[in-house]
């Protein structure tokens, strides 16, 4: 590769070395050029002059401002192979395929509870420790997260927005509808030990413990 200048010469010979001569004084991260640490110094400064017209959301760089604007334009070229979910950014098909893997990489030291994604951990981890930021104005219950909030407030709308493809039903959570799926699919996951009857539902296999007459 041909440079004009000695400079961009220099600048471009560490891609080679690896070397991040630039670091910030804030957080100590490195950079290879002047350029990309000036840019990462922005996130500290909190000026985000990058603003999406549509939902004035705003961003610090003009590159996030563009990679934003594609989630306004409703087209999703990234879909996954597995199960033909669609995103609007690549990253976000990177971090779906995780979930297809199986690998549980992050877990809570105080329940061993594993997930996929570190900010599914981080979310789980607010549930221990007991603090609840989020209430609802009717009845004044409080959740640890945001999503548990708005999925308890169809109780009182009485919103069913996820209905069943096979029969129609409606529920008021998404974990509601995986739930019924599962009578659908003719999977029996539970068993009794005793008598080796299966259940769709671990609920069931309990009820039957409690009372093995119970159908």
């Amino acid at each position: 590769m041909e440079f004009t200048v000695k400079a961009s010469l220099k600048q471009h010979q560490v891609i080679h070395t690896g070397e991040r001569p630039f670091s910030c004084d804030l957080c100590g991260k490195s950079f290879s050029s002047k350029g990309s640490l000036k840019k990462h110094q922005l996130i500290h400064s909190g000026v985000k002059a990058y603003s999406c017209d549509q939902c004035g959301r705003a961003f610090t760089h003009s590159s996030h401002l563009q990679s934003h604007l594609v989630t306004h334009s409703g087209i999703k070229p990234y879909s996954c192979d597995q199960c033909g979910r669609a995103f609007t950014r690549s990253s976000h098909l990177q971090s779906h395929l995780v979930t297809h893997s199986g690998i549980k990489a992050y877990s809570c030291d105080q329940c061993g509870r594993a997930f996929t994604h570190s900010s599914s951990l981080q979310k789980h981890l607010v549930t221990h420790s007991g603090i609840k930021p989020y209430s609802c104005d009717e009845c004044g219950m409080e959740f640890t997260v945001k999503a548990s909030l708005k999925q308890h407030q169809v109780i009182h709308t009485g919103e069913r927005p996820f209905s069943c493809d096979l029969c129609g039903k409606s529920f008021s959570s998404k974990g509601s509808l995986k739930q019924h799926q599962l009578i659908h699919s003719g999977v029996k996951a539970y068993s009794c030990d005793q008598c080796g009857r299966a259940f769709t539902h671990s609920s069931n296999l309990q009820s039957h413990l409690v009372n093995p007459l119970w159908n």
